[in-house]
């Protein structure tokens, strides 16, 4: 039998964050203690809420998920940050592991995976989606002597999982110019010409 576990949830999606705080709250031993729908609303409270941990979107108004991740850490050392989202950008998940994440996992997850995954956190693991987990093993099996900055390396990635420029903007919040950009740098480092060129000598080099 698990000792009981605080729960704070931080998501903007007020219908989200509801279904959220019925779904885990109904499970034996779990205390959804708060939902906030902001990290400025959220800050001003957790540490009376005093959460286990923290189920937390990425995509917050003000605020990111990211960059709260530190300032949860900064007044809750022991409070476990599990990141909750649709995006699985690399550099995201990079930089919120960096920031003291202790999992990440998508919002397409079953509910019960994301309560296997309070427990597991909560109990010093690291959980993840498998899709996420192989991104991670991905990013540090690959070449560190890549000429591709973070940013040029994930588009190509993206690229070479047929992705259109124009849909590789809107995942990543970037306008359809940068997006060119980066690719025309691709090749210019790569030395190469073509969309298949790029992700051949990329995908030989181990660039991806």
């Amino acid at each position: 039998m698990h000792e009981r576990i605080r729960v704070v949830i931080i998501e903007d999606d007020k219908i989200l964050l509801q279904t959220y705080k019925q779904l885990i709250g109904t499970e034996e031993g779990v205390n959804v203690v708060n939902g906030y729908t902001s990290f400025e609303h959220a800050e001003r409270y957790i540490a009376n809420d005093q959460p286990d941990v923290i189920l937390m979107d990425i995509q917050l108004p003000g605020i990111s998920g990211i960059d709260a991740i530190p300032l949860v850490k900064k007044q809750l050392p022991r409070t476990h940050v599990l990141m909750l989202t649709v995006f699985e950008s690399e550099e995201q998940i990079m930089q919120a592991l960096a920031n003291g994440a202790s999992g990440y996992i998508t919002k397409d997850s079953s509910s019960q995976k994301i309560i296997d995954s309070l427990w597991e956190v909560r109990d010093g693991g690291g959980p993840m989606s498998k899709n996420i987990a192989r991104m991670v093993i991905r990013s540090f099996q690959k070449n560190q002597d890549s000429p591709l900055s973070k940013r040029e390396t994930e588009i190509l990635r993206m690229v070479a999982d047929g992705k259109k420029r124009s849909e590789i903007a809107e995942d990543l919040f970037i306008e359809l110019e940068t997006v060119k950009t980066h690719i025309k740098n691709i090749y210019v480092k790569l030395d190469v010409h073509s969309r298949a060129n790029a992700i051949q000598v990329a995908r030989k080099n181990k660039l991806i």
